[in-house]
């Protein structure tokens, strides 16, 4: 029995350790994502033979929104995070890819990312996420976008800011999710009846 423990015991150092460090980190109890209210019918083709495109570009973002929390303003000058609330993934990229479903179903046009746009990028839209979370002082969500158009065939640039806010019961990861979710949409849709004007 005893060369069985001198096997193990260079194991067994290991097990108090194991049990006090987790290499990996708490799984957040859900995560948040945006829906669009407006996305082509499943089963639509979309066409650039018949239709004009548009080059989506991810929009840039401030620091303070780039990574996966939500963030709640208080004051003019200092943030804090919603606890528990993560995105499933970065909030510039669930924000174009709305944009993206919205201006597909509302103007019809074919939406490409940049890697798709080189034969013809039609139109192309760009712009920065400024503002995507909590703004505590007035119990709203608050997602603000500026965005920049190259209309087909121009060559001048449009700028636009887009801004919706909606109220927000409690700030939680489901309250605080649902009222960026509706948001969010908001702003896409005015973003699509600006292009496809």
């Amino acid at each position: 029995m005893l060369p069985i423990l001198k096997r193990l015991a260079p194991l067994l150092v290991f097990v108090p350790l194991g049990a006090c460090i987790s290499l990996v980190g708490k799984a957040p109890a859900m995560l948040l994502t945006l829906a669009s209210n407006a996305a082509p019918a499943v089963g639509s083709t979309l066409d650039s033979k018949t239709a004009k495109t548009i080059t989506l570009q991810v929009p840039v973002v401030p620091a303070a929104i780039a990574g996966p929390r939500v963030p709640v303003m208080t004051g003019s000058t200092s943030i804090a995070y919603v606890k528990g609330a993560v995105w499933s993934e970065p909030p510039a990229r669930l924000f174009a890819r709305l944009v993206a479903d919205t201006v597909a179903a509302k103007t019809g046009r074919v939406v490409l990312s940049n890697q798709q746009s080189f034969g013809d990028p039609g139109a192309r839209l760009s712009g920065e996420l400024r503002t995507f979370g909590i703004d505590a002082d007035h119990s709203q969500a608050v997602v603000a976008f500026e965005g920049t158009l190259v209309r087909d065939g121009q060559k001048t640039f449009e700028k636009r800011r887009f801004e919706a806010r909606e109220p927000v019961g409690a700030i939680t990861p489901e309250g605080a999710g649902a009222a960026l979710n509706r948001a969010a949409n908001r702003v896409a849709a005015d973003v699509a009846d600006w292009v496809g004007r």
